[in-house]
C-alpha cells in the first residue's frame, strides 16, 4: 500500500475523522499538558498523573564500555524481543569501523507501526550516521496517549536495552524522535529519561504528558503551520512556551504545511543532533 512522507498510510474522510476525534480527547484527557491554566498562559507541564507501579522512567543505559558490533551489516532488521508489537533497527553502514553511531529511537504516530516509525528519519541516517530504533505501539496509539504508561513503554525499555547491548553508541548524540502522537510521547519520555536521552526530534507534537523531569534535553520541534490534525496555535506554541519558560533549550521551526514533515525538516532535524 502507497504511504506518504512521513510513512503512514492513506485514510478515507470518515477514518480522519475518527482520528481527530481520538486525538481531541487525548488532548482533553491531558489537558493540564496542553491547556493552559490561565487565558494566554503556558501548560502545566507539573508532576505526572499516572497509574500506581507504572511511570515513563526507563532502566536502559550505555555500558561503560562499548561493544564492538557484532553484526554490522547494514540494513533493516527485525529485534527479536519476545511476543508484541514488531520492533525494527536501521543500521547504517560504516559500522564495522568500531566509530560509535547516533542511535534515535522513532516513534510512529497515531495508527502506525515500527516502519512508520522509522520513515521521516531513514532518508538521511545513512549521512548522518544513525541508527534508528523503531518500535510498534499495543495499540492504535502509544500508551500514555490513551491514558496512562504501561507495557509500550517496557518495551520500548527492552529495546534500547537490546541495541545498547550490541553496538557502539555515542552517549553524547542519543535520541528520542516522533511524528505526530509519536512526537507526543517523546517529549514526554524524553523529559522524564534526559539522564539518557540528550536529544529531543518532536514533529508536529500534540501536548506533553505531565512527568517529573530529569535532566534537560536539547528539544527540535517542528510543525506545518496548515497543520489540520494538530493545529499548531493549539500544540506546538503552546508547548514551546512552557519548555523556555522551564529553561529548556527549544529550536522551533514552522513551515508552510500540512501534517508531515518535509525532507528538508528531517535533513535539519538530524543537524540539530549532530550540533
Amino acid at each position: 500500500m502507497r504511504r506518504s512522507a512521513t510513512g503512514q498510510r492513506p485514510t478515507d474522510g470518515a477514518a480522519v475523522c475518527r482520528r481527530r476525534t481520538v486525538l481531541l480527547g487525548a488532548l482533553a484527557a491531558a489537558a493540564t499538558a496542553c491547556t493552559p491554566t490561565t487565558p494566554g498562559g503556558p501548560p502545566d507541564m507539573g508532576t505526572s498523573t499516572t497509574r500506581a507501579g507504572s511511570g515513563p522512567r526507563l532502566a536502559a543505559r550505555p555500558p561503560a564500555t562499548p561493544p564492538i558490533a557484532d553484526d554490522p551489516q547494514p540494513g533493516v532488521r527485525v529485534l527479536d524481543l519476545g511476543p508484541g508489537p514488531e520492533v525494527l533497527l536501521r543500521v547504517p553502514p560504516g559500522l564495522d569501523d568500531g566509530t560509535p553511531a547516533r542511535l534515535v529511537l522513532s516513534l510512529h504516530g497515531a495508527g502506525g507501526d515500527a516502519t512508520a516509525g522509522l520513515a521521516p528519519l531513514a532518508p538521511v541516517a545513512d549521512a548522518h550516521r544513525l541508527l534508528l530504533l523503531a518500535p510498534g505501539s499495543r495499540g492504535s496509539t502509544w500508551d500514555a496517549v490513551r491514558g496512562g504508561w504501561g507495557p509500550d513503554v517496557r518495551r520500548v525499555d527492552d529495546a534500547v536495552a537490546q541495541v545498547l547491548a550490541a553496538f557502539p553508541v555515542d552517549p553524547a548524540r542519543l535520541a528520542i524522535s516522533g511524528f505526530s502522537d509519536g512526537a507526543s510521547y517523546a517529549l514526554s519520555l524524553g523529559l522524564a529519561n534526559a539522564d539518557l536521552f540528550t536529544h529531543v526530534l518532536a514533529f508536529s507534537p500534540g501536548f506533553v504528558v505531565p512527568v517529573p523531569r530529569t535532566g534537560t534535553p536539547s528539544v527540535y520541534i517542528s510543525h506545518g503551520r496548515a497543520d489540520r490534525v494538530l493545529p499548531i496555535d493549539r500544540t506546538t506554541r503552546r508547548i514551546v512556551a512552557s519548555l523556555r519558560s522551564a529553561d529548556i533549550p527549544v529550536e522551533v521551526r514552522e513551515f508552510d504545511g500540512p501534517h508531515v514533515v518535509p525532507a528538508a525538516i528531517a535533513e535539519e532535524a538530524a543537524r540539530h543532533l549532530g550540533a
